[in-house]
């Protein structure tokens, strides 16, 4: 298998593998790309967006700044861009998944151009928010708008 890392890979802590990975490969759509179930740890990639998931241990070593008070990651979400969201949509839906925000199609200025996509969040099974998007393309940005 060909295999390339990303330069920017975060490692989450969570409380649950299997659950986890049901979420991010079954649901979301992630693959494993290697793991060390006795570690409780997974490498997973979705076209070149790459997380990695770690079970939490105390007994292990693991770099923790402070106490993970649930759920953990507060103030982050991961946007992954994929090519259509309604795959991702239709299996959370059929899993009974409930959404953080429905999905919306937003345009965010970025210098003389306007990107969109269509986006939406949901959170894993430790409340970390994921932010599935797919392009709509762009387009100049309005007046006043640079």
């Amino acid at each position: 298998m060909t295999f390339t890392f990303a330069r920017l890979t975060p490692e989450l802590l969570i409380t649950d593998l299997r659950a986890s990975l049901h979420f991010w490969v079954d649901l979301i759509g992630f693959r494993i790309a290697y793991d060390r179930p006795e570690d409780g740890f997974a490498y997973l990639d979705l076209d070149g967006a790459q997380v990695m998931l770690e079970t939490r241990n105390p007994a292990s070593r693991q770099w923790l700044t402070g106490p993970l008070e649930a759920p953990p990651g507060r103030g982050i979400n991961f946007e992954i861009g994929v090519p259509a969201v309604e795959p991702v949509l239709g299996r959370l839906e059929a899993a009974g998944w409930p959404l953080f925000m429905a999905v919306e199609d937003k345009w965010y200025r970025a210098g003389d151009v306007e990107v969109g996509q269509r986006q939406f969040l949901v959170q894993d099974p430790d409340g970390y928010l994921l932010r599935p998007a797919a392009s709509l393309g762009r387009r100049p940005a309005g007046p006043g708008m640079t």
